[in-house]
């Protein structure tokens, strides 16, 4: 599962391939008890084993997508 980060402040956007068996329920449901708590970090582990790590509070938005969007090239239709 593609995942994409973004920060406050920063133009560019932080994105992760978790392993394709990661619940994006799951994932969504963490990622909103962090938000509620106020503090803390986000910390996921890529695909390779990579922890990245960022601070709640610094959170502008989670884009929890599938690998499969990934992995498209060309041009499609809809």
């Amino acid at each position: 599962m593609q995942v994409r980060i973004g920060v406050t402040n920063i133009p560019r956007e932080i994105e992760v391939e978790l392993a394709d068996d990661t619940d994006a329920d799951s994932l969504r449901t963490s990622v909103e008890q962090l938000l509620a708590s106020g503090a803390g970090m986000l910390w996921l582990t890529d695909r390779k084993g990579h922890q990245i790590g960022v601070v709640v509070e610094k959170l502008a938005y989670i884009d929890l997508g599938s690998g499969a969007d990934h992995s498209r090239i060309g041009f499609g239709a809809l």
